[in-house]
C-alpha cells in the first residue's frame, strides 16, 4: 500500500511504529543490547509502553525488523542483478553489497549487538531462519548454478547456501573481533572467492 493511500490514522501509526525502531536501534547501538530496557525505549520515544507491544513482542522484534528492511535490500539488489553474470560474479555481488550496507548503514557498534544478542537468543533466531529472503535468494542462485553445472552436486543447494552464507557471517564476525585495519569488503572477497572455488566443478 502507498504512503498516499494511507488514513491519517494509518499513517500516525507508522510514524509511531518507526519512531520506537530508531530510538531501540540507537539505545542498542550506544549501550548494548542487554542494557537496554522497553521501558527506557519508550520513554526516550516518547510512546505508551502498549504502543511497543502493538509493533513488537519483545525488544529482540526490533531486530528482527529491522532485518526485513534489510532483506528487502538484498531483494531490490537481486532484482538488479544481470543475468549474462557468471553464478561467483552474482554472489560476490550480493556479498560486496551487503558488506556496504551494513558497514554504512548500521555499522560495526550496533552490528556487534545483533551478534552479541543472536547468540542469546533460541527463537525466531535471524542468523538461523532459513525463511529469510537472503537465504531464498542465494539458494535460487545455487540451484540454478547446479543445473548449468557450475556448482558441484556433491552437496545439495540448502548445503552449499549453507556454506556461503556462513562465509558471510563469519566475515562479519572477523569484523567485530579485530581492529580497524580490517578491511571488510577486501576480507568478504577473498574468504567468498576461497568458499566459491571449493564448490565449482
Amino acid at each position: 500500500m502507498l504512503t498516499e493511500q494511507l488514513t491519517p490514522r494509518q499513517k500516525q501509526a507508522l510514524q509511531t511504529k518507526k519512531k520506537i525502531l530508531e530510538t531501540a536501534l540507537e539505545l542498542f547501538s550506544k549501550k548494548g543490547f542487554d542494557r537496554v530496557t522497553v521501558d527506557e525505549i519508550v520513554k526516550k520515544s516518547g510512546v505508551s509502553k502498549g504502543a511497543f507491544y502493538v509493533y513488537f513482542p519483545s525488544k529482540y522484534d526490533v531486530f528482527l525488523e529491522k532485518f526485513k528492511e534489510i532483506d528487502d535490500f538484498y531483494a531490490d539488489f537481486f532484482e538488479t542483478l544481470s543475468q549474462e553474470l557468471t553464478f561467483q560474479e552474482k554472489i560476490l555481488c550480493l556479498i560486496e553489497s551487503q558488506m556496504i550496507y551494513l558497514r554504512d548503514e548500521l555499522g560495526k557498534d550496533l552490528m556487534r549487538t545483533v551478534y552479541m544478542s543472536g547468540l542469546i537468543q533460541a527463537e525466531n533466531n535471524f542468523f538461523t531462519n532459513t525463511d529469510r529472503k537472503l537465504y531464498k535468494i542465494i539458494q535460487s542462485l545455487v540451484t540454478e548454478a547446479q543445473k548449468n553445472k557450475e556448482v558441484t552436486i556433491d552437496l545439495t543447494s540448502n548445503e552449499v547456501t549453507m556454506l556461503i552464507t556462513r562465509c558471510m557471517r563469519g566475515t562479519l564476525y572477523d569484523w567485530q573481533l579485530f581492529e580497524d585495519g580490517y578491511e571488510l569488503l577486501e576480507e568478504s572477497r577473498k574468504f567468498t572467492k576461497a568458499i566459491l572455488r571449493g564448490i565449482q566443478i
